[in-house]
C-alpha cells in the first residue's frame, strides 16, 4: 500500500509538477516542530482567527499538534495578506508585528458609518459634486507624516479587559480610548470615480485605515468611511507570494500523507 500511494503521488507530480512542488516545499518546514511563516490571502467576511482556526484543525485532523498564530489582526471586510506562524515560528511573530504596511482600497465620500466601513449602515449622505480631484489629491498629501490615532469603537483593540466592539455591540462609548502614535509614509490617490476615491496606503504599524477614511472625510467637509481594503505587503513579504487558504490545507495535507507513507 506504501509503494502505491507513492507512485501515485509520482504521476500527479508529472501534470501538476509546479503546484506539488510547491505543496511540498512550503509544508516541509510546516509539519516539522520548527514551523514556518505562511503567507496567506485572507477571505473577505472571515476574521484573522478564522484563519488561524481552520490551519490548527487541520493539523489536528492529521494528527499533528502544532502552536499556530497571526502576525496583526485584519479586519473580517478586508482581505489580503495574512501572515501565520506554525511551531516554533511563533515565538517570532512579534518581529513581524512592527514592519510597516501597504494597503489599497477605496474610500466612499459624501457618507458615514458608525464601524467607519461596511460593518454598519450608512448615515449623513451629503453631495460631493462641489469636490475636485486637485483638492483631494492635495489633502491626501498633507495626511502624510506623523498622526496621533484614538482606535476606533469597531475594532479588536482591549478596554478594561473587554475588546473595544464588544462596548460598541451594546451601544457604548468608551471616550478614554488609547492613543498611539502612527505614520502615513505613503497616501497615493490612484483614482477618484466622486463619491469613490481610490488609494494606495503605506503606513506604519497599528495604522487604522478605517480611521484614516473617517478623518479624510471629515477634512473635506462631507464624511467618509473605508468602502474596500486590501493589504498587500507587510514589510518585504508580498501578497503575489501568498496562497488561499484551501492551497494552504491542501499542501499541509499532501505533505502529512507523503510524511506518514515514508
Amino acid at each position: 500500500m506504501k509503494y502505491e500511494k507513492a507512485v501515485s503521488i509520482n504521476i500527479d507530480t508529472r501534470f501538476f509538477g509546479k503546484q506539488i512542488a510547491w505543496m511540498n516545499s512550503i509544508t516541509q518546514s510546516i509539519i516539522h516542530e520548527e514551523g514556518d511563516f505562511l503567507l496567506i490571502d485572507k477571505p473577505f467576511d472571515w476574521t484573522s482567527f478564522d484563519v488561524v482556526a481552520k490551519i490548527r484543525n487541520t493539523f489536528k485532523g492529521v494528527g499533528l499538534k502544532r502552536k499556530v498564530g497571526h502576525s496583526g489582526t485584519l479586519d473580517p471586510k478586508a482581505t489580503g495578506l495574512l501572515i501565520l506562524a506554525t511551531g516554533r515560528k511563533t515565538k517570532e511573530i512579534s518581529s513581524l508585528e512592527v514592519l510597516d504596511k501597504v494597503y489599497d482600497g477605496a474610500f466612499k465620500l459624501g457618507v458615514m458609518t458608525e464601524s467607519h466601513d461596511i460593518e454598519t449602515s450608512e448615515y449623513g449622505h451629503c453631495s460631493v459634486e462641489h469636490l475636485t480631484e486637485m483638492q483631494i489629491r492635495a489633502l491626501a498629501a498633507e495626511f502624510e507624516g506623523t498622526h496621533l490615532q484614538q482606535s476606533p469603537m469597531h475594532s479588536a483593540a482591549w478596554h478594561n479587559g473587554k475588546r473595544l466592539y464588544a462596548h460598541a455591540r451594546k451601544g457604548e462609548v468608551i471616550k478614554e480610548r488609547k492613543v498611539k502614535e502612527i505614520v502615513i509614509h505613503r497616501f497615493e490617490v490612484t483614482r477618484v470615480e466622486l463619491p469613490m476615491v481610490y488609494f494606495v496606503l503605506h503606513v506604519s504599524k497599528g495604522a487604522y485605515i478605517r480611521v484614516i477614511a473617517h478623518e479624510f472625510g471629515a477634512a473635506l467637509g462631507v464624511g467618509g468611511y473605508l468602502a474596500s481594503l486590501r493589504r498587500i505587503s507587510v514589510g518585504s513579504y508580498q501578497l503575489s507570494s501568498s496562497k488561499s487558504v484551501t492551497e494552504t490545507i491542501e499542501a499541509i495535507l499532501l505533505q502529512a500523507s507523503t510524511t506518514s507513507s515514508v
